[in-house]
């Protein structure tokens, strides 16, 4: 064999170790993704947990206008409610320690791009599980069941639904179900909608509506707050709540799962219902 013909040897072997090499880097990689791929990969229902472990605190999205559930105190900074006590045996469940818990403060509007964004971990503030809802966010399972009335100045001459006429003034919260609601149950009605539910409760006090509308769980805590109004005409929507968790989070959404039922096996759950709302809860 002369030098040409054993250089195009010695360049043809090198070519095929090459090839060989990067075949068989390619199947490994293949091989980690479709790995990951089975496993789940680097989810974020992991990497949520572990970040609460990590920064040694929940960070729960919560309301601060909506009195029994989340609402802020001005004099003393203070937030409480029913949502509140939740987030707080949520932090104890998951780091020792009730107190390993910051609460942010979210509208009805602002809460789920607050949650896709790492804002938040969870989502806990009168939010309704819906279809639609559940394109964007998991949710937990229902930790309480409400449904949609009807918030009125006594002696209103709105008694309920068959009441609103073509020119009344409903009030409502932005990105709420109950907007979406009213609209459709009394198409006649003039809906304005506010940022959250004070500055419409505010409103309604002012004279700029006839009635306030949202779930009855929020109603009640308003007729706490000024005996002047009343709610009327039952309940016309089953307003289930349920605790947001970013899409695909699954560990989380089975801790924040098993959560709720150790707190209503062990008659914790009734107690904070009781106390908050001031009623047994129904079974």
């Amino acid at each position: 064999m002369n030098k040409a013909l054993r250089w195009n040897a010695v360049v043809l072997l090198l070519a095929m170790l090459l090839f060989a090499a990067g075949c068989g880097a390619d199947k490994k990689a293949e091989g980690t993704d479709a790995s990951k791929a089975s496993s789940g990969g680097d989810t974020t229902a992991q990497s949520t947990l572990d970040a609460i472990k990590a920064r040694g605190k929940l960070i729960a999205g919560v309301k601060y206008d909506t009195k029994l559930f989340g609402l802020k105190d001005p004099a003393s900074g203070k937030v409480e409610g029913f949502d509140i006590d939740i987030a707080k045996a949520l932090a104890k469940k998951i780091l020792g320690d009730e107190n390993k818990l910051e609460l942010k403060e979210v509208t009805s509007k602002t809460r789920i791009p607050m949650l896709q964004n790492g804002d938040i971990d969870i989502i806990i503030a009168t939010m309704t599980i819906t279809d639609e809802r559940k394109q964007q966010v998991d949710f937990s399972d229902v930790y309480f069941n409400a449904g949609q009335s009807l918030l009125v100045k006594k002696g209103s001459p709105i008694t309920g639904l068959d009441s609103i006429v073509k020119g009344t003034k409903v009030l409502t919260v932005k990105g709420s179900t109950s907007a979406k609601n009213i609209r459709e149950k009394a198409p006649d009605a003039t809906v304005l909608e506010f940022e959250n539910y004070q500055d419409a409760f505010t409103a309604l006090k002012a004279g700029q509506g006839d009635a306030l509308t949202t779930d009855n769980a929020i109603l009640f805590g308003m007729q706490k707050q000024d005996p002047n109004y009343e709610i009327v005409g039952g309940t016309f929507t089953e307003e289930p709540y349920g605790m947001a968790i970013r899409k695909g989070d699954a560990a989380f959404v089975k801790t924040v799962n098993d959560l709720l039922k150790e707190m209503k096996d062990s008659g914790e759950y009734d107690k904070l219902y009781e106390e908050w709302m001031g009623q047994k809860p129904e079974k």
